[in-house]
């Protein structure tokens, strides 16, 4: 999914006055659960936990959450390890 059509979505799951959101974590599974209702569950750190949950047969997409702590970064630091000698 592109970052348009995210935001695109987000936007108008949060202006859905059907919708509903649950867990404060950075990502959120966004399932349609009929009748134009939209939920939010939020309980995913990451989006390759998330992934899983919306095509397990829950017919949705994984969004950043709009209220939570947002997505980090994965840590960059590599730990350095002794330098053998020749």
């Amino acid at each position: 999914m592109t970052t348009a059509g995210a935001a695109l979505a987000a936007a108008t799951g949060l202006h859905s006055p059907a919708a509903s959101a649950f867990g404060d974590a950075p990502w959120c599974a966004v399932i349609e659960i009929g009748a134009g209702e939209i939920y939010w569950d939020c309980q995913y750190r990451t989006v390759e936990q998330c992934v899983p949950n919306v095509i397990a047969g829950n017919r949705g997409f994984c969004n950043v959450n709009p209220y939570g702590p947002g997505p980090t970064a994965p840590s960059s630091r590599r730990s350095r390890g002794a330098i053998k000698g020749t």
